[in-house]
This record gives structure tokens, C-alpha cells and sequence, in this order.
């Protein structure tokens, strides 16, 4: 008895831009929807990332106009300070937090407390930050930490907004294919009865 080898079957790539007579319309739409989701993700993704970037790096260059670094006075020995390891920054320097006297830009003498190197005794001189009224602040990000944050957030919102565009793309894909398979089974319905009685006699 001779043997009939299996047919070998191939996948045809981008089969829904070719002209063939098993292509229907909605696969050319479905495969003009994958194309344009793709490129609206890209596009639209880099923009929004740039933007969220620029935004970042406009918002830290503005913190960093507005405060100044000056010098400030212990006021008491950090060894009576409260532990502070993770800064604001993130860096975990293990600095403590002690109180401090230092000037504002009206000349007055003010008092509070900042985070400074641990091992100073009363009446050092240490670096704290303030604004234009003279009030203590958070040191503001520079140079590598700026970058981390602006590039994060550049990066996260690139990656949020084209996975939001590719998940629409996927949900009016997942229609579209409902609505083909309700078309095949419509033309089923109507071919079903000849083809039944071709193949019964």
C-alpha cells in the first residue's frame, strides 16, 4: 500500500496585504488597525515621555532657583539628634537631625531642624537650605539624582501611554474579530443546506 507523505504546510507572512481569495475586508482593516496602533504607540509614547521629562527637569531647575544654600550653626550635638537614614533624596547618607540657627535674607535669627553629618558638636558650621523667606528646605536633586528622576519619569510615561494605546488597539481588534467569526457563521448558515445536499446526494 503506498504511502501518501503529509503536505507540508507554510505560513504565509503579511498574507493580509496580499491579494488572495481568502482575504476578506476586515482583515485588511485589522491589519491596518496592528499597523497604526503600533505607530500611534510609538508617536504617541515618545511624546508624552518627552513631555513628562521636560516637565520633571523644568520642575527641579525651578526648586533649585528657589532655594539657596546657607550657613547655619548647631545649635546642640548631633549625638542628641534623631536618627534620619534615607534622605529625601534616597541616598541614606545616615545623617541626623539636630537643630540649627542660622539668618534669613531679612536678617533675623531663626532657629529649627535639619539634617546634617552626625558627630558635630554644638557650635559648627553646617550647610542647610532654605527659600526666599528664609525657611528650611529639602536640598534640592542635582546632577546624577536630577537625571534618574527626570529619566524615570520620561520613561514611565512612555511606557504607560504606549501600553494604553496598544491595549485600545487590542480591544477594537478583539471586536473586530467577533464580528468576523458572527460573518463566517452567517455565510455558514446560508452554504450549509447545498453543501449538505452535495455531499448526501
Amino acid at each position: 500500500m503506498a504511502r501518501t507523505r503529509g503536505a507540508t504546510v507554510r505560513r504565509v507572512r503579511l498574507w493580509r496585504w496580499r491579494r488572495n481569495p481568502l482575504r476578506r475586508r476586515s482583515d485588511l482593516v485589522e491589519a491596518w488597525l496592528r499597523l497604526v496602533t503600533v505607530v500611534l504607540a510609538l508617536l504617541l509614547g515618545a511624546s508624552a515621555g518627552a513631555a513628562a521629562a521636560g516637565a520633571v527637569d523644568a520642575s527641579l531647575a525651578d526648586r533649585r532657583e528657589r532655594t539657596r544654600p546657607v550657613t547655619a550653626v548647631l545649635a546642640e550635638d548631633t549625638a542628641r539628634g534623631t536618627s534620619a537614614p534615607v534622605t529625601e533624596n534616597g541616598d541614606g547618607n545616615g545623617g541626623v537631625w539636630a537643630k540649627v540657627r542660622w539668618t534669613a535674607p531679612d536678617g533675623t535669627i531663626r532657629t529649627g531642624r535639619a539634617e546634617v553629618e552626625p558627630g558635630s558638636g554644638a557650635g559648627s558650621a553646617v550647610t542647610v537650605w532654605t527659600d526666599s523667606s528664609g525657611r528650611l528646605v529639602a536640598a534640592p536633586p542635582a546632577g546624577a539624582e536630577a537625571a534618574f528622576q527626570t529619566v524615570m519619569a520620561g520613561g514611565t510615561v512612555t511606557v504607560t501611554t504606549g501600553g494604553l494605546v496598544l491595549l485600545c488597539g487590542r480591544l477594537v481588534g478583539a471586536r473586530l474579530q467577533r464580528r468576523r467569526l458572527a460573518e463566517w457563521e452567517a455565510e455558514w448558515r446560508q452554504v450549509e443546506p447545498t453543501w449538505r445536499r452535495r455531499m448526501t446526494g
